[in-house]
């Protein structure tokens, strides 16, 4: 297959114009800054919400674009990296052709498209995966070193940035819900739950484990039912889901041919002044002290690989995300740091393993803007 550069398929005006936009600084938002703005969504500020997008989000999208052009080892060159590209490139285009934002009939044609550039973007984790198994294949291992730090590195300021994109267009979004629930700030919830969230994602994720293995280990819950601090919860749905899954997998594998009952996954919700800290217990054996180095890169993954079977980008659907293919713990890192907290794993071999999530609970520290 003829790989297409660029310059075939988009104007030299425009790749000028990414060039010049790329360079350009980007502004980062905190969440208490959404919140305090977002709570009066008068059209006056949502008008303030979208000329402030309409600047900064080709800016974010433009650093994104030329990264794609010029990654190690050939990665630029893979079928579905080159997809993920025109994407960017496409939506940069559709934001710089948008007229200045004048009144509020501009602004919800504006609040439309941005809508569809996150459709647009919806299957861009699983295209990059893609693009990296791609890669991984070709390479002589003896040759380039397996865990390939440029490209983890590159992929952690890529999904960074996805992440910081994803929530400025989801909350401008989410500002026009006519009815929002009192509470709610856009996405973000000024009295969320996290004992609430934690348990619907244990729900879901006992719900795959019971599809996959026919039963699921119990999950216990600790801590004060009626403790709220600001948050995203899909954010922290996401991120309790996808460790939770990984301790319901290990421990149902360790005692699938047992005559002991599987023991519980135990979660422990602690509210401290500056962090709101969620610890996940298993007793799934632990992962050996050589393998915790490679939990957080993005080739490392003890189940099967939903992609090794899939060579088409739009196959590769959102709905697979983090279901094997080494991604959802440094994603789920990355989530929690997006708003100044940190996911850390510490593992006892021949035990189990401790997950401790830390969330920010001031709300105060600025996005980190890769």
């Amino acid at each position: 297959m003829a790989v297409k550069k660029v310059s075939e398929s988009f104007s030299k005006a425009l790749i000028d114009e990414v060039q010049k936009w790329g360079g350009m600084k980007q502004t980062g938002v905190s969440l208490k800054h959404m919140m305090e703005f977002g709570s009066i969504p008068t059209e006056r500020n949502l008008l303030i919400s979208a000329q402030f997008l309409h600047k900064e989000l080709p800016i974010r999208i433009a650093r994104r674009a030329i990264e794609l052009e010029s990654l190690p080892y050939g990665l630029s060159e893979k079928p579905a990296v080159l997809k993920v590209r025109d994407w960017y490139l496409d939506s940069f285009r559709d934001l710089r052709s948008f007229p200045d934002i004048k009144d509020s009939i501009d602004e919800l044609a504006f609040t439309q498209m941005i809508k569809m550039i996150k459709v647009r973007h919806n299957n861009v984790v699983p295209a990059m995966a893609l693009g990296v198994q791609q890669l991984k294949k070709e390479l002589n291992p003896k040759r380039v070193p397996l865990d390939l730090e440029e490209i983890h590195q590159f992929l952690d300021r890529f999904y960074m940035s996805r992440i910081g994109i994803r929530m400025l267009i989801g909350q401008h979004v989410a500002l026009h819900d006519p009815d929002p629930r009192p509470g709610v700030v856009g996405q973000i919830h000024c009295k969320m739950s996290p004992m609430i969230v934690a348990d619907g994602a244990c729900q879901d994720a006992r719900s795959i484990c019971l599809k996959e293995y026919g039963s699921a280990p119990e999950v216990e819950i600790y801590g004060d039912p009626n403790f709220t601090f600001p948050y995203v919860p899909s954010h922290l749905h996401l991120m309790v889901f996808e460790l939770v899954k990984n301790s319901l997998r290990a421990v149902q594998e360790r005692f699938v041919d047992s005559d002991k009952y599987p023991p519980p996954i135990r979660i422990i919700v602690a509210d401290g002044i500056e962090d709101v800290t969620i610890k996940i217990s298993d007793e799934g054996g632990g992962i050996p002290r050589s393998g915790l180095p490679r939990i957080f890169t993005y080739l490392y993954s003890t189940a099967k690989n939903p992609l090794s079977d899939c060579e088409d980008v739009e196959g590769a659907s959102e709905g697979v995300i983090m279901a094997g293919y080494g991604y959802g713990l440094p994603i789920s890192r990355l989530y929690a740091r997006y708003f100044g907290g940190d996911l850390q794993i510490i593992s006892m071999e021949g035990y189990g393993t401790d997950a401790y999530l830390h969330l920010c609970r001031l709300g105060d520290s600025e996005e980190p803007l890769p």
